[in-house]
């Protein structure tokens, strides 16, 4: 046996949950006391940052989620190569190192608190084995329905250091392989309201993804869209602009996405069409990293949650 996979099993024997996507929050698990050593006085919990908002969806009978987004988890054994090694280290110097505790306060507290978790993309940070088995673990094999949805980081095999040659197509098995719902488009209902998950990832849709959101709308019933880089608006692409125009060498709020949408056809088409929807009824989004809302359409308010490696989470009550 080799030490990747004894460190592969021991990693995972502590059993697999279900999280990130929506799943059942009675079904998570409790995990995450806050380190007296480290904060002595605080309550537990008290390190996250959670946004309350409301949506009036014409749910059947009341609920709550918790939405977070962009974990950016940074791991990876010690027989992935030293490009990977470097990564880790690097990667979890620019995230604070403390995404993992981030998750599971998150995860805990939802236990507590709401119904349901979503997660809407970039739970790792870059493709490798051990993030790969953070997705499963925290994701869980089975069991409970849960939503989710790809971000950008998922699809980079080496976020920053290259590719290493790695086709598409073995990127997509190899997420497919790791998340447990349909990459490219999910939807579930929850009492009476679905949730629709789209890979939105290059910042546009594709006309297939446009005809099967057009398809679960004609379900009749009040919809709400979640995805992992965010519709343009006044309002949301002032405040990114803001966020990150003192760091040039980082691509967020990456104009040439917002760009997409405003200018690919197909996206400008979707867009355009989801705006005259009155059953769209909330757009819930990541991929920012800061905690900004406006008015997607007359009917539906965008909802963008902070980063959760910074301990942020949005709880969404629906009626």
């Amino acid at each position: 046996m080799s030490e990747a996979e004894i460190s592969r099993r021991e990693f995972l024997r502590g059993g697999s949950f279900a999280l990130g996507g929506l799943v059942a929050a009675c079904a998570l698990p409790s995990v995450a006391e806050d380190n007296p050593a480290l904060f002595p006085k605080r309550g537990r919990f008290e390190r996250l940052s959670i946004t309350c908002h409301h949506i009036k969806a014409g749910a059947e009978k009341p609920f709550s989620l918790l939405h977070i987004s962009d974990t950016h988890l940074t791991a990876a054994y010690p027989a992935e190569g030293e490009k990977k090694q470097k990564l880790k280290t690097v990667r979890s110097q620019t995230f604070g190192g403390r995404q993992e505790e981030a998750l599971r306060d998150s995860l805990a507290w939802a236990k507590q608190h709401v119904d349901y978790v979503l997660h809407t993309g970039d739970l790792i940070d870059w493709q490798s084995e051990a993030n790969f088995d953070l997705v499963r673990k925290y994701y869980g094999e089975g069991g409970a329905k849960m939503f989710g949805c790809l971000g950008n980081h998922e699809h980079s095999p080496n976020m920053w250091l290259g590719d290493d040659g790695v086709k598409k197509e073995t990127m997509r098995a190899a997420l497919a392989a790791a998340y447990p719902f349909d990459n490219d488009l999910a939807s579930t209902v929850v009492n009476g309201v679905n949730f629709v998950t789209i890979d939105d990832a290059p910042g546009t849709v594709t006309a297939a993804q446009a005809a099967r959101v057009e398809t679960e709308i004609k379900k009749g019933l009040p919809t709400i869209l979640c995805m992992h880089v965010p519709f343009n608006t006044p309002h949301i692409w002032r405040a990114a602009t803001k966020f990150w125009a003192k760091n040039n060498l980082f691509t967020i709020p990456d104009a040439s996405k917002y760009q997409c949408k405003m200018s690919d056809p197909t996206t400008r088409d979707f867009v355009a069409y989801l705006k005259a929807q009155p059953l769209l009824k909330g757009v819930l989004a990541g991929h920012l990293h800061i905690d900004v809302a406006d008015r997607f359409s007359p009917t539906a308010m965008e909802y963008v949650v902070g980063g959760n490696f910074l301990f942020h989470g949005a709880e969404i009550t629906f009626t």
